[in-house]
């Protein structure tokens, strides 16, 4: 690590600990969120796989042979994200579309042979952030944690069921916002 990045993330503990001890446990899910996907995607990139990629894949890897939405469903991101990433997997030779006999409106993806390979490669790097991230914390800890952020998952994916809201796209809240600028 070079001086400079050492300083930076010495600054942004030292932020954690002593700036905003109480903060709210979203800032602190989303930094350690942040901090996991970086260094995954770091290791991904060594084996010239995007960590956009690496979601599909893995939702591949437990069973090909899915729509489009239903890969989007999976990942948890859009329609529109999916079918670019697909079409970018698709040209880099990890999946194919196909149709099913008898179904010609829906479009069903299935990994290749070099898409089922990277599995190989690829687990062992997740295995590993997660590794360096538990490092010093207690096994008991690492449970607790789990099955805490386990609740909170659960709890917001009820709430979002309860409030039946759909999440609206970036494009939709750019254009409320122009709306509201012009009153």
């Amino acid at each position: 690590m070079t001086i400079s990045r050492r300083s930076e993330t010495e600054r942004m503990l030292q932020h954690w600990r002593e700036a905003v001890p109480n903060d709210r446990l979203a800032h602190l899910v989303r930094d350690a969120a942040r901090a996991l996907v970086r260094a995954l995607s770091v290791r991904l990139a060594e084996h010239h796989v995007s960590f956009g990629h690496w979601s599909f894949l893995r939702v591949l890897w437990e069973g090909d042979g899915l729509t489009q939405r239903e890969l989007s469903e999976r990942a948890g991101v859009m329609e529109p994200t999916t079918f670019s990433a697909i079409r970018t997997m698709e040209r880099l030779g990890y999946v194919v579309r196909r149709q099913r006999h008898g179904d010609r409106k829906k479009v069903y993806i299935y990994l290749t042979p070099r898409g089922r390979l990277l599995k190989e490669r690829l687990v062992p790097l997740a295995e590993e952030v997660n590794r360096i991230a538990a490092m010093g914390v207690a096994p008991e800890h690492v449970a607790i944690t789990r099955a805490v952020l386990l609740a909170m998952i659960e709890n917001l994916a009820r709430d979002a069921d309860v409030s039946a809201k759909p999440m609206p796209s970036t494009r939709v809240i750019a254009r409320l916002a122009r709306r509201r600028e012009r009153r």
